[in-house]
Protein backbone atom coordinates (compact mmCIF):
# COMPACT_ATOMS: atom_id res chain seq x y z
CA UNK A 1 0.00 0.00 0.00
CA UNK A 2 3.18 2.79 0.78
CA UNK A 3 4.19 2.03 -2.09
CA UNK A 4 1.55 1.89 -4.43
CA UNK A 5 0.46 5.54 -2.67
CA UNK A 6 3.82 6.68 -3.56
CA UNK A 7 3.40 5.90 -6.69
CA UNK A 8 0.07 7.61 -7.39
CA UNK A 9 2.14 10.60 -5.54
CA UNK A 10 4.87 10.87 -8.16
CA UNK A 11 2.70 11.08 -10.86
CA UNK A 12 -0.41 13.15 -9.63
CA UNK A 13 2.15 15.62 -8.31
CA UNK A 14 4.04 18.27 -10.01
CA UNK A 15 7.54 17.31 -11.51
CA UNK A 16 9.37 20.47 -10.12
CA UNK A 17 7.94 19.68 -6.60
CA UNK A 18 8.79 15.96 -6.42
CA UNK A 19 12.27 16.61 -4.79
CA UNK A 20 10.76 18.28 -1.33
CA UNK A 21 7.64 16.81 -1.52
CA UNK A 22 7.99 12.97 -1.76
CA UNK A 23 10.43 12.76 0.73
CA UNK A 24 8.07 13.89 3.60
CA UNK A 25 5.03 12.06 1.84
CA UNK A 26 7.51 9.00 2.25
CA UNK A 27 8.26 9.90 5.76
CA UNK A 28 4.70 9.99 6.25
CA UNK A 29 3.53 6.85 5.08
CA UNK A 30 6.31 4.61 6.57
CA UNK A 31 5.43 6.03 10.12
CA UNK A 32 1.52 5.29 9.05
CA UNK A 33 2.49 1.67 7.72
CA UNK A 34 5.23 0.73 9.66
CA UNK A 35 5.06 -1.84 12.24
CA UNK A 36 5.55 -2.79 15.90
CA UNK A 37 5.06 -1.05 19.24
CA UNK A 38 6.50 1.89 17.72
CA UNK A 39 4.96 1.67 14.79
CA UNK A 40 1.35 1.56 16.03
CA UNK A 41 1.90 4.15 18.57
CA UNK A 42 2.82 6.30 16.21
CA UNK A 43 -0.41 5.99 13.76
CA UNK A 44 -2.52 6.23 17.34
CA UNK A 45 -0.48 9.43 18.29
CA UNK A 46 -1.41 10.81 14.81
CA UNK A 47 -4.95 10.21 15.61
CA UNK A 48 -4.93 11.60 18.56
CA UNK A 49 -3.28 14.79 17.64
CA UNK A 50 -5.17 14.86 14.69
CA UNK A 51 -8.06 14.92 16.97
CA UNK A 52 -6.57 17.52 19.55
CA UNK A 53 -5.89 19.67 16.59
CA UNK A 54 -9.53 19.51 15.57
CA UNK A 55 -10.69 19.95 19.19
CA UNK A 56 -8.27 22.90 19.64
CA UNK A 57 -9.80 24.89 16.70
CA UNK A 58 -13.13 24.27 18.37
CA UNK A 59 -12.31 25.48 21.80
CA UNK A 60 -10.41 27.92 20.34
CA UNK A 61 -13.34 29.35 18.19
CA UNK A 62 -15.40 28.76 21.36
CA UNK A 63 -13.23 30.81 23.65
CA UNK A 64 -13.12 33.86 21.09
CA UNK A 65 -16.83 34.13 20.53
CA UNK A 66 -16.90 33.62 24.30
CA UNK A 67 -14.24 36.52 24.98
CA UNK A 68 -15.76 38.91 22.66
CA UNK A 69 -19.28 38.39 23.73
CA UNK A 70 -18.71 38.69 27.60
CA UNK A 71 -15.59 41.27 27.85
CA UNK A 72 -12.65 40.76 29.29
CA UNK A 73 -13.65 40.60 32.73
CA UNK A 74 -16.82 38.46 32.71
CA UNK A 75 -14.88 36.02 30.50
CA UNK A 76 -12.21 35.93 33.35
CA UNK A 77 -14.41 35.30 36.02
CA UNK A 78 -16.23 32.29 34.32
CA UNK A 79 -12.26 31.35 33.18
CA UNK A 80 -11.81 31.44 37.22
CA UNK A 81 -14.51 28.98 38.34
CA UNK A 82 -14.08 26.49 34.94
CA UNK A 83 -10.64 26.25 36.59
CA UNK A 84 -11.78 24.95 39.67
CA UNK A 85 -14.07 22.32 38.47
CA UNK A 86 -11.11 21.12 36.05
CA UNK A 87 -9.13 20.77 38.99
CA UNK A 88 -12.10 19.46 41.51
CA UNK A 89 -12.44 16.48 38.59
CA UNK A 90 -9.22 15.49 37.96
CA UNK A 91 -9.66 14.68 42.41
CA UNK A 92 -12.92 13.14 42.44
CA UNK A 93 -12.16 10.78 39.79
CA UNK A 94 -10.02 9.38 42.59
CA UNK A 95 -6.84 8.42 40.14
CA UNK A 96 -9.28 5.58 37.90
CA UNK A 97 -8.78 7.74 34.59
CA UNK A 98 -5.04 6.66 35.18
CA UNK A 99 -4.67 3.31 37.09
CA UNK A 100 -7.68 2.06 34.37
CA UNK A 101 -5.27 2.26 32.17
CA UNK A 102 -2.69 -0.51 34.05
CA UNK A 103 -5.20 -2.62 34.71
CA UNK A 104 -7.17 -2.93 32.17
CA UNK A 105 -4.52 -4.20 29.75
CA UNK A 106 -2.64 -6.35 32.98
CA UNK A 107 -5.90 -8.57 33.29
CA UNK A 108 -6.58 -8.57 29.54
CA UNK A 109 -3.42 -10.02 29.61
CA UNK A 110 -3.47 -12.23 32.53
CA UNK A 111 -7.32 -13.42 31.29
CA UNK A 112 -8.74 -12.23 34.67
CA UNK A 113 -12.00 -11.26 33.28
CA UNK A 114 -13.57 -11.92 36.53
CA UNK A 115 -11.51 -8.97 38.06
CA UNK A 116 -11.91 -6.70 34.97
CA UNK A 117 -15.73 -6.28 35.72
CA UNK A 118 -15.02 -6.13 38.90
CA UNK A 119 -13.44 -3.26 37.76
CA UNK A 120 -15.22 -1.78 35.54
CA UNK A 121 -18.72 -1.38 37.91
CA UNK A 122 -16.31 0.09 40.53
CA UNK A 123 -14.76 2.57 39.08
CA UNK A 124 -18.03 3.59 37.12
CA UNK A 125 -20.13 3.67 40.75
CA UNK A 126 -17.17 4.88 42.82
CA UNK A 127 -16.27 8.31 40.39
CA UNK A 128 -20.13 8.94 40.33
CA UNK A 129 -19.90 9.08 44.40
CA UNK A 130 -16.99 10.79 45.09
CA UNK A 131 -17.56 13.84 42.70
CA UNK A 132 -20.89 13.97 43.51
CA UNK A 133 -20.00 14.12 47.05
CA UNK A 134 -17.25 16.93 45.98
CA UNK A 135 -19.89 18.66 44.14
CA UNK A 136 -22.19 18.76 47.40
CA UNK A 137 -18.95 19.83 49.75
CA UNK A 138 -17.75 22.75 47.21
CA UNK A 139 -20.71 24.50 47.29
CA UNK A 140 -21.33 24.20 51.11
CA UNK A 141 -17.71 25.41 51.25
CA UNK A 142 -18.99 28.81 48.86
CA UNK A 143 -21.89 29.35 50.83
CA UNK A 144 -20.26 29.38 54.15
CA UNK A 145 -17.15 31.37 52.96
CA UNK A 146 -19.13 33.56 51.24
CA UNK A 147 -18.36 36.94 52.67
CA UNK A 148 -14.68 36.43 51.73
CA UNK A 149 -15.32 35.68 48.61
CA UNK A 150 -15.97 38.37 45.86
CA UNK A 151 -19.51 38.49 44.68
CA UNK A 152 -19.10 37.84 41.81
CA UNK A 153 -17.75 34.27 41.80
CA UNK A 154 -20.80 33.11 44.16
CA UNK A 155 -23.56 32.59 41.89
CA UNK A 156 -21.24 30.82 38.89
CA UNK A 157 -19.51 28.98 41.54
CA UNK A 158 -23.29 27.38 42.78
CA UNK A 159 -24.09 26.73 38.95
CA UNK A 160 -20.87 25.47 37.63
CA UNK A 161 -20.90 22.94 40.06
CA UNK A 162 -23.59 21.10 38.69
CA UNK A 163 -21.06 20.39 35.52
CA UNK A 164 -18.72 18.51 38.26
CA UNK A 165 -20.07 15.01 38.56
CA UNK A 166 -20.96 14.63 34.84
CA UNK A 167 -17.84 15.72 33.55
CA UNK A 168 -15.75 13.24 36.30
CA UNK A 169 -17.20 10.60 35.09
CA UNK A 170 -16.85 11.80 31.23
CA UNK A 171 -12.59 11.34 32.26
CA UNK A 172 -13.72 7.94 33.51
CA UNK A 173 -15.05 7.13 30.50
CA UNK A 174 -12.23 8.11 28.49
CA UNK A 175 -9.34 5.85 30.59
CA UNK A 176 -11.41 2.67 29.96
CA UNK A 177 -11.49 3.63 25.91
CA UNK A 178 -8.10 4.44 25.77
CA UNK A 179 -6.84 1.48 27.73
CA UNK A 180 -8.26 -0.47 25.15
CA UNK A 181 -7.02 1.88 22.76
CA UNK A 182 -10.34 2.94 21.33
CA UNK A 183 -8.98 6.59 20.75
CA UNK A 184 -11.91 7.69 18.69
CA UNK A 185 -14.58 6.82 21.64
CA UNK A 186 -11.64 8.30 24.55
CA UNK A 187 -11.53 11.32 22.68
CA UNK A 188 -14.65 12.42 20.05
CA UNK A 189 -17.30 12.79 22.96
CA UNK A 190 -15.34 15.37 24.95
CA UNK A 191 -13.17 16.86 22.75
CA UNK A 192 -14.99 17.15 19.48
CA UNK A 193 -18.78 17.03 20.75
CA UNK A 194 -18.80 19.32 23.72
CA UNK A 195 -17.12 22.75 21.95
CA UNK A 196 -19.83 21.60 19.44
CA UNK A 197 -22.63 21.29 21.66
CA UNK A 198 -21.27 24.72 23.25
CA UNK A 199 -21.62 26.87 20.35
CA UNK A 200 -24.87 25.36 19.66
CA UNK A 201 -25.94 26.86 22.92
CA UNK A 202 -24.07 29.82 23.23
CA UNK A 203 -26.13 30.81 19.61
CA UNK A 204 -29.39 29.52 21.33
CA UNK A 205 -28.56 31.89 24.38
CA UNK A 206 -27.38 34.93 21.75
CA UNK A 207 -31.12 34.28 20.32
CA UNK A 208 -32.90 33.84 23.30
CA UNK A 209 -31.49 37.37 23.93
CA UNK A 210 -29.40 36.05 27.36
CA UNK A 211 -27.43 38.37 29.15
CA UNK A 212 -23.42 37.99 28.13
CA UNK A 213 -22.47 37.14 31.89
CA UNK A 214 -20.44 34.44 33.55
CA UNK A 215 -23.74 33.27 34.50
CA UNK A 216 -25.25 32.40 31.07
CA UNK A 217 -21.91 30.69 30.23
CA UNK A 218 -21.91 29.04 33.21
CA UNK A 219 -25.62 27.31 31.84
CA UNK A 220 -24.45 27.04 28.68
CA UNK A 221 -21.96 24.99 29.81
CA UNK A 222 -23.95 23.12 31.75
CA UNK A 223 -26.36 21.59 29.25
CA UNK A 224 -23.38 20.90 26.93
CA UNK A 225 -21.19 18.56 29.84
CA UNK A 226 -24.71 16.84 30.36
CA UNK A 227 -25.64 16.07 27.39
CA UNK A 228 -22.08 14.78 25.94
CA UNK A 229 -22.16 12.74 29.57
CA UNK A 230 -25.17 11.05 28.67
CA UNK A 231 -24.42 9.93 25.15
CA UNK A 232 -20.62 9.16 25.81
CA UNK A 233 -22.64 6.28 28.48
CA UNK A 234 -24.42 5.11 25.86
CA UNK A 235 -21.81 4.80 23.19
CA UNK A 236 -19.34 3.10 25.88
CA UNK A 237 -21.98 0.59 27.39
CA UNK A 238 -22.79 -0.32 23.50
CA UNK A 239 -18.92 -0.75 22.79
CA UNK A 240 -18.10 -3.22 26.25
CA UNK A 241 -20.84 -4.82 25.57
CA UNK A 242 -19.62 -6.29 22.64
CA UNK A 243 -15.82 -7.00 24.16
CA UNK A 244 -17.19 -8.02 27.64
CA UNK A 245 -16.16 -11.43 28.76
CA UNK A 246 -18.87 -13.69 31.09
CA UNK A 247 -17.46 -14.19 34.48
CA UNK A 248 -18.92 -12.47 38.12
CA UNK A 249 -17.76 -9.27 39.21
CA UNK A 250 -14.69 -9.89 41.78
CA UNK A 251 -13.92 -6.78 43.87
CA UNK A 252 -10.45 -5.63 45.15
CA UNK A 253 -11.90 -2.13 46.13
CA UNK A 254 -8.87 -1.54 48.54
CA UNK A 255 -5.99 -3.03 46.12
CA UNK A 256 -7.31 -0.94 43.37
CA UNK A 257 -7.73 2.56 45.66
CA UNK A 258 -4.10 1.58 46.82
CA UNK A 259 -3.08 2.19 42.93
CA UNK A 260 -5.40 4.68 42.55
CA UNK A 261 -4.84 6.97 44.99
CA UNK A 262 -1.08 7.63 44.10
CA UNK A 263 -2.15 8.26 40.96
CA UNK A 264 -4.68 10.77 41.88
CA UNK A 265 -2.24 12.33 43.53
CA UNK A 266 -0.01 12.46 40.47
CA UNK A 267 -2.90 13.83 38.15
CA UNK A 268 -4.32 16.05 40.80
CA UNK A 269 -0.74 17.98 40.88
CA UNK A 270 -0.19 18.10 37.84
CA UNK A 271 -3.62 19.66 37.31
CA UNK A 272 -2.88 22.30 40.23
CA UNK A 273 0.76 23.05 38.50
CA UNK A 274 -0.85 23.43 35.15
CA UNK A 275 -4.18 25.60 36.46
CA UNK A 276 -3.22 27.15 39.57
CA UNK A 277 -1.82 30.22 38.07
CA UNK A 278 -5.23 31.27 36.89
CA UNK A 279 -6.54 30.89 40.56
CA UNK A 280 -3.99 32.44 41.79
CA UNK A 281 -3.98 35.53 39.23
CA UNK A 282 -7.61 35.46 39.95
CA UNK A 283 -7.05 36.03 43.96
CA UNK A 284 -4.30 39.11 43.37
CA UNK A 285 -5.20 40.95 39.85
CA UNK A 286 -9.08 41.60 38.60
CA UNK A 287 -11.20 38.95 36.43
CA UNK A 288 -10.16 40.97 33.08
CA UNK A 289 -6.40 40.03 33.57
CA UNK A 290 -7.59 36.43 34.36
CA UNK A 291 -8.82 36.67 30.66
CA UNK A 292 -6.06 38.19 29.31
CA UNK A 293 -3.59 35.49 31.01
CA UNK A 294 -6.09 32.51 30.13
CA UNK A 295 -6.45 33.57 26.42
CA UNK A 296 -2.28 33.42 26.22
CA UNK A 297 -2.22 29.59 27.51
CA UNK A 298 -4.98 28.51 25.27
CA UNK A 299 -3.03 30.03 22.48
CA UNK A 300 -0.18 27.62 23.28
CA UNK A 301 -3.06 24.37 23.08
CA UNK A 302 -1.86 22.96 19.99
CA UNK A 303 2.15 22.56 21.92
CA UNK A 304 0.00 20.98 24.48
CA UNK A 305 -1.55 18.71 22.35
CA UNK A 306 1.25 17.19 20.79
CA UNK A 307 2.42 15.57 24.28
CA UNK A 308 -0.55 15.06 25.38
CA UNK A 309 -1.35 13.31 22.30
CA UNK A 310 1.95 11.11 22.49
CA UNK A 311 1.15 10.70 26.36
CA UNK A 312 -2.45 9.09 25.66
CA UNK A 313 -1.14 7.09 22.47
CA UNK A 314 2.22 5.94 24.44
CA UNK A 315 0.45 4.84 27.98
CA UNK A 316 -1.34 1.59 27.06
CA UNK A 317 1.51 0.25 25.17
CA UNK A 318 4.38 1.26 27.98
CA UNK A 319 2.00 -0.73 29.99
CA UNK A 320 1.94 -3.55 28.23
CA UNK A 321 6.24 -3.59 27.82
CA UNK A 322 6.70 -3.52 31.23
CA UNK A 323 4.29 -5.81 32.44
CA UNK A 324 5.64 -8.37 29.52
CA UNK A 325 8.93 -7.86 31.10
CA UNK A 326 10.17 -6.59 27.93
CA UNK A 327 13.33 -4.41 28.90
CA UNK A 328 14.68 -3.61 25.65
CA UNK A 329 10.91 -3.18 23.55
CA UNK A 330 10.61 -0.65 26.54
CA UNK A 331 13.78 1.18 25.99
CA UNK A 332 13.50 1.73 22.43
CA UNK A 333 9.81 2.62 23.33
CA UNK A 334 10.72 5.43 25.28
CA UNK A 335 13.27 6.90 23.20
CA UNK A 336 10.47 6.83 20.17
CA UNK A 337 8.37 8.64 22.65
CA UNK A 338 10.46 11.50 23.48
CA UNK A 339 11.03 12.23 19.94
CA UNK A 340 7.19 12.42 18.68
CA UNK A 341 7.00 15.01 21.56
CA UNK A 342 9.76 16.92 21.14
CA UNK A 343 10.35 17.32 17.81
CA UNK A 344 6.59 18.36 16.68
CA UNK A 345 6.35 20.67 19.75
CA UNK A 346 9.24 22.63 18.87
CA UNK A 347 8.04 23.28 15.66
CA UNK A 348 4.33 24.16 16.48
CA UNK A 349 6.57 26.44 18.79
CA UNK A 350 7.68 28.54 16.00
CA UNK A 351 4.24 28.60 14.30
CA UNK A 352 2.46 29.77 17.45
CA UNK A 353 5.24 32.54 17.41
CA UNK A 354 4.30 33.95 14.42
CA UNK A 355 0.85 33.70 14.20
CA UNK A 356 0.31 34.09 17.93
CA UNK A 357 -0.22 37.98 17.83
CA UNK A 358 -2.90 37.83 15.38
CA UNK A 359 -4.86 34.76 17.22
CA UNK A 360 -4.57 36.91 20.83
CA UNK A 361 -5.84 39.96 18.44
CA UNK A 362 -9.65 37.75 17.73
CA UNK A 363 -10.23 38.05 21.43
CA UNK A 364 -10.22 41.88 21.61
CA UNK A 365 -8.38 44.57 21.84
CA UNK A 366 -7.33 44.21 25.39
CA UNK A 367 -6.31 40.41 25.04
CA UNK A 368 -2.90 41.79 22.68
CA UNK A 369 -1.32 42.56 25.62
CA UNK A 370 -0.56 38.78 26.61
CA UNK A 371 1.50 38.50 23.45
CA UNK A 372 5.10 38.12 25.78
CA UNK A 373 3.04 36.07 28.46
CA UNK A 374 2.76 33.61 25.55
CA UNK A 375 6.36 33.90 24.74
CA UNK A 376 7.79 33.26 27.80
CA UNK A 377 5.01 30.18 28.07
CA UNK A 378 6.48 28.85 25.17
CA UNK A 379 9.65 28.06 26.94
CA UNK A 380 8.11 26.11 29.88
CA UNK A 381 6.00 24.07 27.18
CA UNK A 382 9.36 22.76 25.74
CA UNK A 383 11.33 21.78 28.65
CA UNK A 384 8.70 20.02 29.42
CA UNK A 385 8.37 17.77 26.28
CA UNK A 386 11.67 17.61 26.16
CA UNK A 387 11.51 14.42 28.23
CA UNK A 388 8.78 12.83 26.35
CA UNK A 389 5.83 11.65 28.34
CA UNK A 390 7.85 10.12 31.31
CA UNK A 391 5.53 10.78 34.06
CA UNK A 392 2.99 8.01 32.43
CA UNK A 393 6.21 6.15 32.25
CA UNK A 394 6.91 6.03 36.11
CA UNK A 395 3.32 5.98 37.23
CA UNK A 396 2.37 3.08 35.17
CA UNK A 397 5.58 1.41 35.94
CA UNK A 398 4.47 1.28 39.61
CA UNK A 399 6.46 4.07 41.32
CA UNK A 400 3.18 6.55 41.20
CA UNK A 401 4.14 7.18 45.03
CA UNK A 402 7.51 8.45 43.93
CA UNK A 403 6.02 10.81 40.73
CA UNK A 404 3.20 12.16 43.39
CA UNK A 405 6.13 13.07 45.80
CA UNK A 406 7.64 14.69 42.62
CA UNK A 407 4.30 16.65 41.38
CA UNK A 408 3.49 17.45 45.16
CA UNK A 409 7.01 19.23 45.77
CA UNK A 410 6.38 20.81 42.27
CA UNK A 411 2.98 22.43 43.27
CA UNK A 412 4.87 23.98 46.40
CA UNK A 413 7.62 25.50 44.32
CA UNK A 414 4.16 26.56 42.05
CA UNK A 415 2.84 28.54 45.07
CA UNK A 416 5.81 29.78 46.66
CA UNK A 417 6.63 31.06 42.92
CA UNK A 418 3.39 32.61 42.00
CA UNK A 419 2.38 33.94 45.22
CA UNK A 420 6.06 35.90 45.34
CA UNK A 421 6.16 36.80 41.64
CA UNK A 422 2.79 38.03 40.61
CA UNK A 423 2.17 40.77 43.17
CA UNK A 424 5.55 42.30 41.78
CA UNK A 425 5.44 41.60 38.29
CA UNK A 426 1.52 40.88 37.87
CA UNK A 427 0.92 38.79 34.47
CA UNK A 428 4.83 39.00 33.66
CA UNK A 429 4.87 37.16 37.14
CA UNK A 430 2.90 34.53 36.78
CA UNK A 431 4.58 33.57 33.53
CA UNK A 432 7.58 33.55 34.74
CA UNK A 433 6.92 31.24 37.27
CA UNK A 434 4.55 28.81 35.44
CA UNK A 435 7.91 28.24 33.00
CA UNK A 436 10.48 27.94 35.82
CA UNK A 437 8.51 25.49 37.27
CA UNK A 438 8.02 23.55 34.19
CA UNK A 439 11.64 23.68 33.94
CA UNK A 440 12.30 22.00 37.71
CA UNK A 441 9.41 19.78 37.16
CA UNK A 442 11.18 18.24 33.66
CA UNK A 443 14.55 18.08 35.40
CA UNK A 444 13.11 15.89 38.38
CA UNK A 445 11.21 13.61 36.16
CA UNK A 446 13.82 12.72 34.04
CA UNK A 447 16.73 12.34 37.04
CA UNK A 448 13.49 9.61 38.91
CA UNK A 449 13.33 8.04 35.64
CA UNK A 450 16.87 7.63 35.42
CA UNK A 451 17.46 6.72 38.67
CA UNK A 452 14.74 4.04 39.28
CA UNK A 453 14.09 2.77 35.44
CA UNK A 454 17.25 3.00 34.33
CA UNK A 455 15.89 4.66 31.23
CA UNK A 456 17.50 7.84 29.18
CA UNK A 457 14.10 9.90 28.28
CA UNK A 458 15.86 13.58 27.62
CA UNK A 459 15.51 13.89 23.60
CA UNK A 460 19.62 14.53 23.69
CA UNK A 461 21.51 11.46 23.21
CA UNK A 462 23.28 9.66 26.89
CA UNK A 463 27.00 9.23 26.22
CA UNK A 464 27.73 7.54 29.24
CA UNK A 465 26.32 3.61 29.79
CA UNK A 466 22.87 3.21 30.77
CA UNK A 467 21.90 1.26 33.82
CA UNK A 468 19.86 -1.74 33.80
CA UNK A 469 15.68 -1.21 34.22
CA UNK A 470 15.15 -1.97 38.03
CA UNK A 471 11.71 -4.16 39.13
CA UNK A 472 8.85 -1.50 40.22
CA UNK A 473 8.94 -1.28 43.57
Amino acid sequence: MQELLLKWAAVLLPHSTHAKLLPILEKILSTLFSKGEAGGAQRSALLVFALRVASAALAYIMQVILARWMGASEYGIFIVVWTVVIILSVFSGLGFSVSLLRFIPEYLEKKQYDLLNGLLFSARFLVLLSSTTIAVIGVAIAWLFSDFISNTYILPLYLIAICLPMHTYTGMLEGIARAQDWQLKAMVPDFIGRPLLVLAFMLIALWMDYPPTAVTACIVTIAAVWTITFVQTIMMEVSLHKVRHPAPRKLQIKSWLLVSVPMLAVDGFFQLITSSDVILIGLWLSPDQVGIYFAASRTLALMHFVYYAVRAASAPRMARLYHSNDRSGLKDFVGSAAKMTFWPTLLMAGFIMIVGPFLLSLFGEDFAQGTPILYILIIGVLARASVGPVDALLTLSGHQNTCAKIYATVFVVNLILNSALIPILGLYGAALATTLVIIFEACVLYRSAYRLLGLHTFILPLKRRETPVNEAG
